[in-house]
């Protein structure tokens, strides 16, 4: 690539959103401390204690998916991207419903040049989570990285090729601003992506005296009577919905496919592009090969309109040592006396 052709200098790896310690992940409330003090080590700058605090938590439970992340964090920061790789990568491994370690993943990959990797990662991100915003912002950056490359080559090929300069320098203004995001604090690695600190808690709200109106005068008094307001009553349709959605978790939790399976409509939105029956082999492999599984939804919100209906809920999802909460979202559709899951997306 020529001078003139080439990106901004600033690494692709600082564009892209990295996820620091075990703020991706939903933390178990009964190792809340051990996680907090390895990520205090962490933010002192005490990597090697916290690595050590780390392993000798891992030693007892080695499959422990949040720890495991933090490990990863602690050796991009100590300069081991090759260690963060393998650390990452036994994660989606153990665990490939996560999406956070494929992001992590893209990042390394990023950071060394090997773009394509990190394509692939962050596609199985969005596999995963089709609805996780920062795997599908780091793949826009690393496409455009990706379409510099290809320009470069063809303008080397051909070098009076008008169109291609114009292409570059827009690519060029995508990474000469500042990374997205907060800022990364400084780091003691030379090299890597850079862990950023959880998020401050959000400002106290300023307190507003709120002030009198004048006093109205008196109304004559009025012999209309007065109606109290009442709640909206629940329709015989949202209660539909709703025990549709328990009976869907209930089968999840029971490991009971065929009824599972069977809560999904002919036509489901399937992730990624995969086929019905590519996916219905996929989510069998994951939940049957679970000792144990727990689903419990809470904050259910449905809105029906004619035969579609949106429901929204908090999804607190554990299994085995995996213990994660989201958002959810499923579009129904009433298929004869049924409604039907035909879409399914997280967060929101």
């Amino acid at each position: 690539m020529s001078k003139s052709a080439s990106l901004s200098s600033k690494p692709l790896s600082a564009s892209l959103r990295w996820l620091a310690l075990a703020a991706a992940l939903s933390l178990s409330a009964a190792h809340a401390d051990d996680y907090s003090d390895v990520n205090d080590l962490a933010r002192s700058g005490k990597l090697t204690e916290a690595m050590a605090k780390a392993d000798q938590y891992l030693a007892g439970k080695p499959r422990d998916p949040q720890m495991r992340f933090i490990k990863g964090v602690l050796q991009t920061e100590a300069g081991k991207p090759a260690d963060a790789i393998s650390t990452f990568t036994k994660i989606t491994q153990d665990y490939p419903e996560l999406p956070e370690p494929y992001n992590n993943l893209a990042v390394l990959y990023a950071g060394q040049n090997q773009f394509d990797k990190a394509r692939a990662a962050l596609e199985m991100a969005i596999r995963t989570n089709p609805s996780y915003a920062t795997a599908h912002e780091n793949l826009g950056d690393v496409y455009a990285k990706l379409a510099s490359q290809a320009y470069s080559k063809a303008l080397q090929l051909d070098g009076g090729n008008a169109g291609v300069q114009p292409k570059l320098a827009l690519i060029r203004t995508l990474f000469s601003a500042e990374p997205k995001g907060q800022k990364p604090a400084a780091s003691n690695s030379a090299s890597g992506p850079v862990t950023t600190p959880p998020p401050a808690a959000p400002a106290r709200p300023a307190v507003v005296v709120p002030v009198a109106p004048p006093a109205p005068a008196p109304a004559a008094p009025s012999t209309a009577p007065v109606t109290q307001p009442t709640a909206a009553p629940v329709s015989a349709l949202e209660k539909e919905v709703e025990a549709a959605v328990r009976a869907w978790a209930s089968a999840w939790a029971a490991k009971d496919m065929a009824a599972y399976l069977a809560a999904y409509g002919k036509d489901f939105d399937t992730p990624g592009n995969q086929t019905r029956k590519a996916w219905e082999e996929e989510r069998r492999s994951r939940i049957v090969g679970k000792s144990r599984i727990s689903v419990k939804l809470s904050n259910v919100s449905v809105a029906v309109k004619g035969s579609k209906a949106t429901a929204r809920f908090k999804q607190d999802y554990s299994a085995d040592a995996l213990n994660v909460s989201s958002r959810k979202t499923l579009d129904m559709a009433k298929a004869g006396e049924r409604w039907l899951i035909v879409r399914e997306s997280t967060g929101g």
